[in-house]
Parts: structure tokens; C-alpha cells; sequence
């Protein structure tokens, strides 16, 4: 057994890992990731860059370049062109993000789960009003970004972002140890609700980023602005943005997790699975049955 075998085996036990990845100051260690991981001293780029690699398995053959200034500018890379393309079927929504697909199915009223026994209500994650009504009785899929993934998020399908509600919060981690201890973890964390409707039906769709441990933070590029969302504390913003199915619409500074929503009447794609490894571009959701 290789000597990365042997410390991943004991870094995922679940006591030492929820101790070493929740048990600590999440929010300083976040800001210190933040800070650290945009040093661009050769020195500790290397070392920073190299330690990453080893502990994410990370995969930097389709990166658009193979040289980065920071160990920030590695997380944000965007990829060679044709690396992720979006299935072209009008009818089929798709994954936003190279994830690893986690609890997925109905929405019972506005009930839904992290994990199985864990519910959370649409409405504490989101709030009252439209939005969860847009969705209520749809359909969920929870998307895991993991450390060495590649960070950046794209339009499902082509269409028009009406607004984006910035709530702060924690970051516990959220994988699937903390998952299974932390009790409606979705809805404490800091995330963003991006509502849209698809170009075409007008159906409401919901992405929901949601920070964790180590995620310094979720900028959104279509909002046409640098700063990252918690820079303009909690609000609302509403906007006109309109994308084309697979275009960019923003990153995380680390990996983390999209929460995708659809109304009744859109179904998940007979390819999804717990567990599995979905990629960016590849079907997630059916707007019709045949």
C-alpha cells in the first residue's frame, strides 16, 4: 500500500476526519486557505500546489494551461476548449459541475433530504415565498464538488437568471461524514440561491452553491463583478443575465457542493446514481418523457 493509501485511510476514518475537517476554527481556517492559497512566492506555490495534488488526486491534463501563479489560480482553472461539452438536446437539463451526485429524487411538499435520514425544508434553506413554491412537489439533485475537481460552474441549459440571494452562514465541511452528523448542514452553511427560468418553457430552475471548510469563497462571473458574493454581506440581487446552456457562471475557491431544483413535471435522467461521478455537460434532468 502506497504511502498516500495509507494517510487517505486514516484522514477518512470518520472520528478523525470530522475532528480534523469540522473540530476546528472553520471559519480561520478558511480565511487562512483564502489568504495562503493566493501567495504567488514560487516557493510557497510549489509547496502549497504539490500538497494539494497529493492529498486530491487532482487531474490537471485537460487545464487550460499547465503553469499557475498561486495555488488560487490552480482551484479556478478553466480548461482547455472542448473539454467539458454540453449535451445538446433541448429536452435535457445538465449537470452544472464535475460533482459527485449525492441525495437526489422528490421534494415531498418542501421536504427533501441531505443524506438518507437527515431532511432539511426547502424553505430553511431558501426561504419563504416564490421561489419554493416555483419547486414545490419537483425534484432535487445534490451535486458534491470535491477538492481536486474542477471548480468552475456552467449554465444547465440555456437560460435567464432573475435574481441572487446571498445568505451567510457557517462552513462546515460537506462531505459525507459531516452529512450524517450535522443536522440540516445545508442551510447553516453560507450559499447563494441563483433562480432562473429556461429559455423557451419558462420553467423555474434553482441552483443553490453552498460554501464549506477551506471554500474561500463563491463568485458568480455573470453578476459582471470581482468581488466575491459575501463581500456585500447578506441581500438580494435582482438581474437580467442571460446565458447559453454550458457558458460560465461563476466558481468556487475550493471544492464544495450545487443543490440543482427543477418544478413537477421535470424528471431526473435515468443515469443518475448516488455515488456516481457525474462531469460537467452530461445529462442530469428530462423536461419530457418518452
Amino acid at each position: 500500500m502506497t504511502i498516500r493509501r495509507q494517510l487517505m485511510k486514516l484522514l477518512l476514518q470518520e472520528d478523525i476526519n470530522f475532528l480534523l475537517t469540522n473540530r476546528i476554527p472553520r471559519r480561520a481556517a478558511t480565511r487562512f486557505m483564502g489568504w495562503l492559497s493566493k501567495i504567488e512566492n514560487p516557493a510557497v506555490r510549489a509547496v502549497s500546489i504539490a500538497s494539494w495534488r497529493f492529498f486530491a488526486d487532482v487531474d490537471l491534463s485537460d487545464a487550460a494551461t499547465a503553469s499557475f501563479r498561486s495555488l488560487h489560480d490552480a482551484f479556478t482553472r478553466a480548461l482547455k476548449p472542448g473539454a467539458r461539452l454540453a449535451d445538446t438536446d433541448p429536452d435535457i437539463i445538465v449537470s452544472p459541475c464535475d460533482a459527485i451526485i449525492g441525495a437526489h429524487g422528490r421534494i415531498d411538499d418542501d421536504r427533501l433530504y441531505q443524506i438518507k435520514g437527515f431532511p432539511y425544508r426547502l424553505g430553511d434553506l431558501i426561504g419563504e415565498g416564490s421561489a419554493v413554491e416555483a419547486v414545490r412537489n419537483g425534484s432535487f439533485v445534490t451535486l458534491r464538488l470535491t477538492a481536486g475537481m474542477y471548480h468552475r460552474f456552467h449554465a444547465p441549459h440555456d437560460l435567464r437568471v432573475e435574481a441572487v440571494t446571498y445568505k451567510s452562514g457557517d462552513c462546515w465541511n460537506v462531505n459525507p461524514i459531516a452529512l450524517k452528523r450535522v443536522e440540516r448542514l445545508f442551510c447553516r452553511n453560507e450559499r447563494a440561491l441563483i433562480e432562473a427560468r429556461l429559455a423557451g418553457s419558462g420553467l423555474p430552475i434553482l441552483l443553490v452553491p453552498v460554501a464549506a471548510i477551506l471554500v474561500a469563497g463563491i463568485r458568480l462571473t455573470f453578476l459582471d463583478t470581482p468581488a466575491l458574493l459575501r463581500e456585500g454581506g447578506e441581500r438580494r440581487i435582482d438581474c437580467s443575465a442571460t446565458l447559453a446552456k454550458g457558458e460560465e457562471m461563476g466558481w468556487f475557491e475550493h471544492g464544495s457542493t450545487i443543490i440543482v431544483f427543477v418544478p413537477p413535471g421535470v424528471h431526473l435522467h435515468p443515469d443518475v446514481a448516488e455515488g456516481r461521478t457525474i462531469r460537467c455537460g452530461q445529462p442530469l434532468f428530462l423536461m419530457s418523457q418518452t
